[in-house]
């Protein structure tokens, strides 16, 4: 069987305009995939260099294939379940600096070049005390793209037309202000001169972005079928769903220059990302966390079957429209959209999210997820949230660490699983014992930095919920809430 290369599926070459540090399967089925999509459809006419980011990676693999691999995405699609894939093309050579140090750098001296994207995990943005500028290369991700970014200072002599737009992708707030200020670090450590400061300043973009897409990788537990499918071995498939979401933060040219809504790419340009940012962590997150103890103790095990349910169903979107997004500034048409998008992540037929998967520390994703909707929606509303309030109560529930007589594996901080367990002894139902345990855990300023029955109401009726919980099932307690 013949393996993926231009040699058997000659394809497009490009012009080298993005340095991409990162191989992994993230940025293949999203970054490269949006490149992919806006050469094809609006002549962005952009090739990609791959930067291996650590000492172990893809590169080979890579080069082997010269930079092409296939994309599977599957999910829903205009409301239908769609499962499709096409060979990406933009990726032109893989580098791994660790062996040819001097080749990365070159890519200094590229004119063309403009772009850099970068997914090195949440810990590659770091600044490393002993990087130095002479380092071949570099340990830090920011180490060696600043020793990049001063040899392409000193070749075009500080020209301002060749600076680059830096678009990270790695998941930590405000990526890009993080990633120049690491880099400032760099240049003064290694006294690379006020004139290089300057230029990063003025010349260079750093966007903060966020970015969305469920990338599940490589699917080695099907590749047997799906090289039969293809005809062909790609040792680089991967696959991802087909939602997609980039919010770039930045100035007019970088939407200019970087032409993704031309080609019906859901990119958000913005000169504010934060209420993007809230709407993901409250909508999708919170949905999420609100839905994990509801559907579990309901007898559920899927994020896609409590969707189905028409009961669990029924309270996640009840949540969502009615208590989530009216305390959210977007516009409601924005927010019913996405909203409904993310419905249709949950309900996604070929991603098998399992509640327990994601229950891992539920208490303080609760705090940061799903509270401050339940504040909000206080402030705005002058009511409580039942469903919000209602899903607090059965995290309590759930954190008993019992399903009709079988045990919960919870996975939490062990601190927070020995105050629910000694608060769980003693509660049987009563209104008293009730009233206790939910007395306990609102007033815990470990849990929550506030005491929560001061919240006139609210104590009340997490009271009730759980009452119900304990002494009806969670059927029936939904049905009434």
């Amino acid at each position: 069987m013949k393996t993926l290369s231009r040699s058997t599926f000659p394809t497009s070459s490009y012009p080298e305009r993005v340095i991409q540090f990162g191989e992994g399967n993230f940025l293949r089925a999203f970054a490269d995939w949006m490149i992919h999509e806006m050469n094809k459809k609006v002549g962005f006419n952009s090739g990609v260099v791959v930067v291996q980011p650590i000492a172990d990676g893809l590169t080979k693999i890579l080069n082997d294939q010269d930079g092409l691999y296939t994309l599977y995405l599957n999910g829903i699609k205009n409301g239908e379940a769609v499962s499709e894939y096409q060979i990406i093309d933009c990726i032109q050579r893989a580098i791994n600096p660790y062996e040819n140090y001097s080749v990365y750098l070159a890519n200094a001296e590229n004119p063309d070049l403009r772009f850099v994207i970068s997914n090195t995990t949440e810990a590659g943005i770091a600044y490393h005390k002993d990087d130095q500028l002479e380092d071949t290369p570099q340990k830090s991700f920011p180490g060696k793209l600043t020793a990049l970014l001063y040899r392409r200072f000193q070749v075009f002599k500080g020209a301002s037309d060749k600076g680059l737009i830096v678009l990270p992708c790695e998941l930590i707030d405000r990526n890009g202000d993080n990633l120049k200020k690491i880099i400032l670090q760099y240049a003064v450590k290694w006294e690379l001169g006020r004139e290089f400061i300057r230029w990063i300043n003025d010349d260079n973009i750093f966007c903060n972005t966020l970015v969305d897409r469920i990338v599940p990788g490589y699917p080695k537990d099907k590749i047997e079928s799906i090289t039969k499918q293809l005809g062909y071995r790609d040792d680089l498939i991967v696959e991802g769903e087909q939602f997609h979401l980039w919010v770039i933060e930045g100035p007019a040219e970088v939407k200019a220059e970087f032409p993704a809504e031309q080609c019906g790419l859901n990119v958000i340009f913005t000169n504010n990302m934060e209420p993007y940012r809230t709407r993901k962590v409250r909508i999708l997150n919170g949905a999420h966390t609100a839905m994990v103890p509801v559907g579990y103790l309901y007898g559920i095990k899927k994020v896609r079957e409590s969707l189905e349910d028409k009961v669990v169903g029924a309270f996640i979107k009840n949540a969502i429209f009615n208590e989530i997004c009216p305390t959210l500034d977007l516009p409601e048409t924005e927010l019913v959209q996405f909203s409904n998008e993310v419905l249709d992540r949950f309900k996604n037929p070929y991603l098998e999210h399992a509640l327990l998967s994601i229950s891992l520390n539920s208490i303080s994703k609760y705090k940061t997820r799903v509270l401050p909707s339940v504040l909000e929606y206080i402030k705005r509303k002058h009511t409580l949230p039942k469903c919000l309030l209602f899903s607090l109560a059965a995290l309590i529930a759930f954190y008993k660490g019992e399903r009709n007589g079988e045990l919960i594996e919870l996975a939490d901080d062990q601190r927070v699983l020995d105050f629910f367990k000694s608060q769980w002894i003693g509660v049987d139902g009563s209104k008293e014992s009730i009233t206790r345990i939910v007395n306990a855990v609102l007033s815990n300023l470990n849990l929550w930095d506030q005491d929560l029955t001061r919240i006139d109401g609210l104590q009340n009726e997490v009271i009730s919920a759980l009452g119900l919980i304990i002494n009806k099932g969670m059927k029936m307690a939904i049905l009434n809430t």
